[in-house]
Formats: structure tokens, sequence, C-alpha cells
């Protein structure tokens, strides 16, 4: 069973980039933003992780942590976030613990082989650990500044 608004983040601990790890607990006192992307350095997922980094500080501004999330290991992610400058952490969940929490792994279609795959999403919670957006099968244009839109809405 999926997440849905009003649900808090159950408790879950994953590895992290800068050596971190993460755990739901950790962030209450802060708005969070969990996005989920298919892959590290592809084309859209580099223009989605781009457009959170530029506007990074408006989410700190806004008391919001900006994390994501995608299957890949945590040497491609240390790789992704190093290349692109990312100002946040990215968590490894090969086991698709948070995948299956939020129910983003769909079937997609890949040049032509079904596969199953992360389908482009974001979610923010409040401060309390209370989910109050959330974006499924997402364009990547326009979509982060309608994400800190919804944050600065929260304060």
């Amino acid at each position: 069973m999926s997440i849905k608004i009003g649900d808090t983040l159950p408790e879950c601990t994953l590895p992290a980039t800068s050596g971190l790890t993460f755990s739901s607990a950790s962030c209450l006192g802060k708005n969070l933003v969990l996005y989920f992307y298919p892959k590290d350095a592809t084309p859209g997922c580099t223009i989605e992780a781009g457009n959170f980094r530029d506007l990074i500080e408006e989410f700190t501004k806004a008391n919001t942590l900006v994390i994501g999330v995608s299957r890949d290991s945590l040497k491609s992610h240390e790789s992704f976030k190093s290349k692109y400058d990312l100002p946040f952490e990215l968590i490894s969940d090969t086991q698709e613990t948070l995948c299956q929490i939020f129910d983003v792994i769909k079937m997609k279609n890949m040049y032509g082989k079904v596969v199953q795959g992360i389908e482009r999403s974001t979610f923010v919670f409040d401060s309390k650990g209370v989910l109050r957006h959330e974006w499924r099968g997402l364009k990547v244009a326009g979509h982060v500044e309608e994400v800190l839109s919804s944050v600065l809405a929260m304060s």
C-alpha cells in the first residue's frame, strides 16, 4: 500500500551520500522534499537535479531539506553528486525500500523494451513528517519551481 497525503513517513534508514545514513526521524523539525528519479547522469535526471541545485538556497531558507532517491549505488551517486556539484544528499535505494513505500516502481517502455523502473515522483513532508504534497509521473520542466512554491505556501 502506498503512502498518501496526510500519512507520516514511516521510520526507515538507508545509505546516503557523504557517508551519511538517511533516517526519516532525523528529518523532523524541517520540511522534506524527497524526489525519486530513474537513473544518475541521464538527461532528464541531470536537469532535474540541476534545477534543485540552482534553487537550494530558497529551499534552505524555507527550512527544507532536499533529498534525491534512486536505485543507483552509492558509488554512482557520489560520482553524480560530484560531477554536477549537487549540494544535497542522494539515497541509494538498491533494495527498493523507499520505492515500495512510495509505490514508484512502474513498468516503463525503454527503447522498445518493457522494464521496471522508477516513475519520476516528488513528495513534500512538513516539519512534523506529514505528507502534504505529491507529484507522480511528472515532467521535469517547471517542476522544481512548483515544488518550491508548495513549500513556501506551507510556511
